[in-house]
């Protein structure tokens, strides 16, 4: 029986709209599944194109528009074999608990749906969730999402299904720019919510957004 891992990483901590999302994601170990992947360019999400990023997805038969939270999903290829799922924390959530304890929970919700039994736990960042009665080991693993081709992959299946939910919450609530920046605080967004004030996914904790509530 192949030995598997859990990597775990979140998508959203910095933006000032929208939910956090997170990715859990049980990948097989050996040699040919790390090649498989590393051909293929998995790692950090946030140093690889939206091209790049879309093309490792499609060659791996995912789409992230017909992915939805707290579900199993199951990918079994000649090269690899993977499980994942995705869970997300909405920005009400986050104004009550934190945006740190937001994406805890996030990619803890998202593990729990994996059934973990023993399996290693990794966790991208400087900081873990636990599990009650959890028999393996959680770690945390600084930059992860470049050392360890599981986070990397949870990363970008996090970013590209949190992305695509911004720009179809863009035609929800127009005129801040969604699309463009998925909620993060550019000039153009700061300035949209000086003049527009708060929408209802805004996070009202934080700077940039509560002054104008």
């Amino acid at each position: 029986m192949n030995k598997c891992i859990i990597g775990c990483d979140e998508v959203g901590r910095g933006p000032i709209a929208g939910p956090v999302v997170g990715c859990s994601l049980k990948l097989k170990l050996n040699n040919k599944s790390d090649l498989y992947l590393k051909n293929l360019g998995v790692t950090d999400s946030k140093k690889i194109s939206v091209k790049k990023r879309k093309l490792i997805l499609s060659s791996l038969g995912i789409d992230t528009l017909k992915l939805k939270v707290n579900q199993l999903y199951e990918v079994e290829l000649e090269g690899t074999s993977f499980c994942f799922s995705l869970a997300s924390v909405s920005e009400k959530q986050i104004d009550k608990i934190n945006i740190l304890n937001a994406s805890l929970l996030a990619m803890k919700k998202a593990t729990l749906k994996l059934n973990p039994i023993d399996e290693d736990i990794l966790i991208d960042g400087n900081k873990v969730f636990e599990i009650k009665g959890y028999k393996g080991r959680i770690n945390s693993l600084i930059k992860g999402d470049s050392k360890s081709l599981a986070i990397g992959l949870a990363s970008i299946i996090a970013k590209d299904f949190r992305d695509e939910k911004m720009i179809k919450l863009d035609l929800k609530y127009p005129g801040y720019g969604f699309s463009k920046h998925a909620g993060y605080p550019t000039k153009s967004h700061r300035e949209a919510v000086v003049k527009l004030g708060a929408s209802k996914i805004h996070r009202r904790s934080f700077k940039g957004v509560k002054e104008y509530c």
